[in-house]
């Protein structure tokens, strides 16, 4: 089991995709171009476009492969462009427009998981593990997720061999890049440990990631949870915008410049540009007309 926090955690930012599902208002794609240049100046380590959905249901997402085609005809040295496939279909348009972290989930609940996916869990399980190993044969780098691990708006708790199982079935297929996702916000630090521990014990050098929604104000504690105990990789969203449009009660991410700037008042990732963040943030917060969730841009950042 890992019991010590990684050197250089890695920064996956989620808000063009999650950030953004939630929302009424169509960003522009020239508007998401021009914040996905900030966060690649900005030095974060994965950038995800979006998810490859039915644009009818979702119209936010509806240029993610337009997206993609133009982020990669122009360098983006040290940034891993990733999105969100849920079917066959998905993978094969995140192929086809050159997806590089090609990430997807199964839910624990299986109430989630239908109105997410249309699927119950054992089905979308089998589904996404044949896809996974779909897009590591094209070469692609993948990751795996567990949503609603830590509990769900319409189920309430969520037993941990529910979880486990379906993290015994990635390993068993070969997937050992695995995240677990607080979907409904439901987390609390003790349990972060419990879970991410029990992973551990099942795959000692698993490439742990996690997930974690701000619902009922622990968002941060758990990431901590978590980077205390060797989990590699966190997904955050600008401003901490976002939130499951198909859970009981969506709320925000873990905002990415609160969670950068925590890291570099204890000496981590000083490399990340932590000022183009704020920037960032506050100009999403301008474009919505609304204070986001997010701190630090609000109280700006210490530099001591």
């Amino acid at each position: 089991m890992s019991l010590k926090p990684v050197e250089k955690p890695v920064i996956h930012e989620v808000g063009l995709r999650d950030g953004l599902q939630a929302e009424k208002q169509v960003i522009p794609t020239a508007t998401k171009l021009a914040w996905c240049e900030q966060l690649i100046a900005a030095q974060v380590d994965v950038l995800q476009i979006g998810s490859f959905v039915n644009p009818d249901k979702m119209p936010q997402m509806a240029d993610t492969d337009e997206l993609f085609r133009r982020l990669n005809s122009v360098p983006h040295p040290g940034v891993t462009l990733s999105g969100l496939v849920l079917n066959e279909k998905g993978l094969e348009r995140a192929l086809a427009c050159g997806v590089e972290l090609v990430c997807m989930g199964v839910s624990a609940s299986d109430t989630h998981s239908q109105k997410n996916t249309g699927m119950s869990t054992a089905e979308a399980q089998r589904r996404i593990i044949a896809i996974a190993q779909a897009a590591v044969k094209a070469g692609k780098q993948v990751q795996v997720s567990v949503q609603s691990a830590f509990g769900c708006g319409f189920e309430g708790k969520i037993p941990d061999e529910r979880v486990l199982g379906i993290v015994r079935a990635y390993l068993d297929a070969g997937l050992v890049n695995i995240s677990l996702a607080d979907t409904a916000g439901h987390a609390h630090p003790t349990q972060v440990t419990r879970l991410f521990g029990e992973l551990f014990k099942l795959q000692p050098d698993a490439k742990c990631a996690c997930h974690f929604h701000d619902t009922y104000g622990l968002g941060m504690a758990n990431m901590y949870a978590a980077l205390a105990l060797g989990v590699r990789s966190f997904e955050t969203s600008f401003g901490g915008l976002g939130g499951c449009p198909f859970t009981k009660l969506a709320a925000g991410n873990v905002a990415t410049e609160d969670f950068v700037h925590g890291l570099q008042r204890v000496g981590m990732r000083g490399d990340i540009q932590l000022s183009v963040l704020l920037g960032l943030a506050r100009e999403v917060g301008t474009t919505f007309g609304r204070d986001l969730p997010g701190r630090v841009h609000k109280a700006g950042a210490l530099t001591y």
